[in-house]
Order: C-alpha cells, then structure tokens, then sequence
C-alpha cells in the first residue's frame, strides 16, 4: 500500500499559510529534505487554493527541483468547481477527498504528496489517512495566520527524523501511529 505524506512548511507557532513571511532562507540542508521528500511521490494531492496560487507560479519556475516534480507529476485537486486545464496533470477530485485518498492509497506507484494544502491536510489527518507528517520548522513566530494542527483530535507521533539545518531549520519527520 501506498502512503500519504504531508509536507509543510511552519513557523515555530504552527503557521503553515503564507510560508514565504518566516522561510527567509532556503539551506542545502532543506533542499535535501525536500528533494528526499518529493523522489518518492507519483501523485499530489492538492486544495483548490493552492493549485490557483501554484498553477500561476510553478509552469514557468526554474526553482529547482521542486518545479520539474511539481509540473510533471499527477495532481489531484480538492474542488467544488471545474479546473481551467492552465496546469498539465492536474484533475479534479470527484467527491470525498478522505475517499479519494483511501483508493489512491490502494493503487500503484510511490507516496502520495500533500503539499501547502492546509485544509486537505487537516481532512486527512483528522480521518486517519495519513501516514507520515514531514515538516520544516522555522525559526520564527508568524503571531498570525492559520495554523496547520488547528482542530486536530489527538494523534501519537512517532520521531522518524530530526534535524537541524545549517540556517536553524528543524526538519522532523513523523509517522502517525495508527
């Protein structure tokens, strides 16, 4: 079976939205993580407003590698209303995500990848989807701005990796304990 991978990007108080106000700097450190992260992913799972934030940005990015990965692989999009088709690969998702989720799951192929969905990641942690929860952790207080574990009921994390990056990053990897 194939597992679900959240990764996010957080300030030290949990804020997950509008990661480019705390990640000021980008290290080898996490470029390893995200690179280590994403080369196990055949599909995305993503929320509509991450796909219309992304599908402006990513098609024409030279960040590497996460643009190569991003525009290449299969994105699935959480949504009540129909894709323009600006983004190759990208599908809306029919019905339930946590339904979705579970028959990906069950499919062929690497991780599947949440990505910045703050709202699809909640969904499928709350519905015990997930599997592991990757996060980069800056060292930095937003003070504001919604929080990625808001809302949770309570899950057992089990330490899979932590690691301070040359900037001061934490990088911690988590399998939920089902």
């Amino acid at each position: 079976m194939r597992k679900i991978v959240v990764y996010e990007l957080l300030s030290l108080d949990g804020v997950a939205e509008d990661p480019d106000a705390f990640i000021v700097g980008w290290d080898d450190d996490m470029d390893a993580e995200l690179g280590a992260v994403i080369g196990t992913q055949g599909d995305v799972i993503l929320g509509r407003r991450s796909y219309d934030e992304w599908s402006r940005f990513w098609p024409t990015s030279t960040i590497e590698p996460f643009a190569t990965f991003i525009n290449g692989v299969a994105k699935h999009i959480v949504t009540s209303t129909p894709l323009d088709g600006r983004w190759a690969n990208a599908t809306a998702v029919d019905g339930d995500p946590v339904a979705f989720a579970r028959r990906l799951k069950e499919g062929d192929g690497g991780d599947i990848g949440v990505h910045a969905s703050i709202s699809v990641a909640r969904t499928l942690l709350a519905a015990g989807v997930v599997d592991e929860l990757r996060l980069v952790i800056a060292p930095r207080i937003a003070g504001a701005g919604r929080r990625l574990l808001d809302g949770l009921p309570p899950l057992r994390l089990e330490t899979i990796r932590n690691v301070t990056s040359a900037t001061g990053y934490l990088l911690v990897d988590y399998r939920i304990a089902h």
